[in-house]
């Protein structure tokens, strides 16, 4: 029996995912399907933001939390609902809608989804697409937002005693302004690449 995937929606989403308690911020326009699984927006915000999918996340929305239940590793007291067989356009009710995007449980890097525009599917647009970004990512395991202000201040400061050890750290250098869009947008057409890579996981 072959299973039909459903057709792609002509009704896109246009998102602004900002990370939270950072200033200035950091943030990231994108469009997404309506048709596509919450889960397919996980690696949007992945890869749009500069993250590496390296630690566990959900998303919160109207009270309820979405992720990857995961009984087997002893994470079901999470009480997460599985972001794999819910579609976006069942959970957005229409602009302005906001709801948010926890990566990382240690660090703790809260996002906000601000629902901006609802749109019609452009004919010569491959979505998802990143359209607009403002400044760097910050690195992974760097201690979350406050871990990452202290970062900022060493390796700006070349008298601080660890300044050449976290340039090393973070591979030689860090321009906290440097965002690559055509880059973010090439890494995109690989979604599912890196869903394949987290199955092998």
């Amino acid at each position: 029996m072959t299973v039909r995937k459903p057709p792609y929606s002509s009704t896109i989403y246009q998102l602004k995912i900002t990370l939270r308690d950072i200033r200035p911020p950091i943030w990231r326009r994108v469009q997404v399907r309506a048709s596509e699984q919450l889960e397919h927006l996980h690696y949007v915000a992945q890869i749009s933001m500069g993250w590496t999918n390296s630690h566990l996340h959900s998303f919160t929305i109207q009270g309820t939390e979405y992720g990857v239940p995961m009984p087997e590793l002893g994470f079901d007291e999470l009480g997460l609902k599985g972001e794999s067989k819910v579609r976006l356009g069942k959970l957005i009710p229409g602009e302005k809608f906001k709801f948010f995007y926890l990566y990382d449980f240690g660090d703790s890097w809260e996002h906000e989804i601000l629902v901006e525009k609802v749109l019609k599917a452009a004919p010569d647009v491959d979505y998802p697409v990143c359209i607009k970004a403002k400044r760097a990512c910050p690195p992974e395991d760097c201690g979350g937002t406050w871990g990452y202000q202290e970062f900022l201040e060493v390796i700006q400061d070349p008298q601080n005693s660890e300044h050449e050890e976290m340039l090393e750290w973070v591979g030689g250098a860090f321009d906290p302004e440097d965002v690559d869009l055509d880059e973010l947008n090439r890494e995109l057409k690989r979604i599912p690449d890196w869903k394949r890579l987290s199955i092998e996981l």
